[in-house]
């Protein structure tokens, strides 16, 4: 809707145009000033924003304190966007000419002809229709071509050719990984307004990876206001987390990334946030994941010891050496220094995680095993605890260079699937279920052997064969859609753009990208 001021020092007329506007039938907020000066004053107040933002000047020419030759000529100086009518009883030439030059839209003469008012507002709003379309349509494209820029940077470290620089990111310095075990990005394609609901006054920038994640680039200057940025970045997202929660009943996990200083830095960023978030695996209950977090936060649990041992006997089962010194790192790291927990426990813990080690070496010693259990329980520092297990790690990295690896096996077979059942919805769950595999283990496997993570790989997939499609069939894009995998066909538009850079149907039009 809308809003015409309505400048004229007597109220009867004021009331007329009022009662015209009214017959016309025209939806419009209709505001009121007795000369120029009160005019001037709200077009120049806080009052002329949002809601309360004149489009349309309606003034009479003479009128004590300001007339509406200088309200107009002050509208100019204050650059205010608005379209002006005159209205007056004065039929001079000299005015009109002046009107022409102050850019005024046109000039009815008092008494008011209905007719003449009516066609004069109708041609007005007709014209603000066509420049707020213009406008959206700018702003449309050019958010397009920043979501266009943003992806493939992220994805491929250079997105140079797309956009000159990507200024528009200038004084970001945190990156945040959202991501749900659910499409559910592809289900509420509107992902995007839920965040804005809750993040206030947070200065961002939204991109939507695949159904699965979403990333926020934002600034976190508007978090210092008690020098505690860190818990105030752990609130709002557990804030968004929870509110997300009550109104979809899905849980969403969020890694948050250290502080960047260009954006340029952006891939290296999102391999850190992409990291932090397979702790999820290892810190059941906890949904926020950042080096920077407090560990009494009632939203962290401890790193669980069971889960750690699981998946290092599974990197014993995939001969995943890699691995097993990063799960075995993070054991030691929650150990390390903490008095809190007693020498006989930690040493349990560790002889346990020898036994296993023993019995995967073929040929082990078994009297040198006893040994080293003996000199394990001795150990007076936890220094001499973490060698003696690193010494049996060293033995299974000989032991598995000798037999092959088997998780090439394992990708290959989720790649298989994906490649046959693409037009299907597809969860890490899912595909970790037919490996025998843990969702977070089998991305983490996934992105080592291919060089991407799985939800991308998918989206990739899915990305080509719709390309496929759109230039080899006549097949409607709603239909591809749904083979594709999209069974929302506004996403799949959406997607598409991002990844591409232009919709299907412009690129079906183009035949091919250049």
């Amino acid at each position: 809707m809308y809003n015409i001021l309505i400048v004229d020092d007597e109220k009867i007329e004021r009331s007329g145009i009022r009662m015209l506007l009214k017959r016309m039938g025209i939806e419009l907020g209709v505001f009121e000033a007795c000369n120029g000066k009160q005019a001037l004053e709200y077009l120049t107040s806080d009052k002329n924003t949002g809601m309360g933002h004149i489009d349309i000047l309606l003034t009479d020419v003479k009128m004590p304190f300001m007339d509406g030759i200088e309200l107009i000529k002050n509208v100019m100086h204050n650059d205010i966007s608005l379209k002006t009518i005159i209205f007056s009883g004065y039929n001079e030439f000299e005015y009109a000419k002046l009107a022409v030059k102050l850019g005024v839209k046109d000039y009815i003469l008092k008494p008011v002809d209905p007719s003449e008012f009516s066609s004069t507002i109708t041609g007005v709003i007709t014209e603000l229709d066509e420049e707020h379309k213009k406008d959206e349509d700018y702003n449309r494209q050019a958010n397009f071509i920043k979501q266009y820029y943003m992806y493939t940077l992220l994805n491929s470290g250079d997105a140079s050719g797309i956009l000159d620089n990507g200024d528009f990111l200038a004084g970001y310095n945190r990156l945040a990984l959202i991501e749900f075990n659910t499409d559910f990005f592809g289900k509420y394609d509107t992902g995007e307004d839920i965040f804005k609901e809750v993040t206030g006054e947070l200065d961002y920038q939204y991109l939507n990876l695949n159904p699965l994640q979403s990333v926020i680039i934002f600034s976190d200057k508007s978090l210092t206001a008690d020098g505690n940025i860190d818990k105030n970045i752990e609130e709002m997202f557990t804030n968004i987390h929870d509110y997300i929660y009550r109104k979809t009943g899905q849980f969403m996990y969020i890694a948050v990334s250290g502080l960047f200083n260009d954006y340029h830095e952006l891939p290296q960023v999102m391999d850190e946030v992409d990291t932090l978030m397979n702790n999820k695996f290892y810190e059941t209950g906890r949904y926020i994941f950042s080096d920077n977090v407090s560990e009494d936060t009632p939203v962290l649990v401890q790193i669980d010891d069971d889960a750690l041992m699981k998946q290092m006997k599974q990197d014993i089962k995939m001969k995943d050496i890699t691995f097993l010194r990063i799960h075995f790192d993070a054991l030691c790291k929650k150990y390390r220094g903490q008095s809190n927990f007693s020498h006989i426990y930690i040493k349990f813990v560790f002889s346990n995680l020898l036994k296993d080690f023993y019995d995967n070496i073929p040929g082990a010693d078994e009297a040198e095993f006893g040994r080293e259990i003996d000199r394990l329980y001795k150990s007076e520092d936890f220094s001499c605890i973490m060698d003696i297990v690193n010494n049996y790690i060293g033995l299974l990295e000989k032991s598995f260079g000798k037999e092959p690896a088997t998780s090439h096996r394992e990708i290959e077979t989720v790649k298989n699937y994906i490649h046959s059942h693409y037009g299907e919805e597809i969860g890490a769950q899912q595909l970790a279920d037919m490996v025998y595999l843990a969702p977070s283990y089998l991305s983490s496997l996934f992105k080592k052997e291919t060089g991407q993570n799985l939800s991308k790989y998918i989206k990739q997939y899915r990305m080509e064969k719709a390309k496929e499609l759109l230039t080899g069939t006549n097949m409607k894009i709603v239909n591809i859609s749904e083979q594709v995998g999209y069974p929302n066909v506004s996403y799949f538009v959406q997607s598409f753009r991002e990844y591409f850079g232009v919709s299907p149907q412009k690129f079906r039009d183009q035949g091919e990208l250049s």
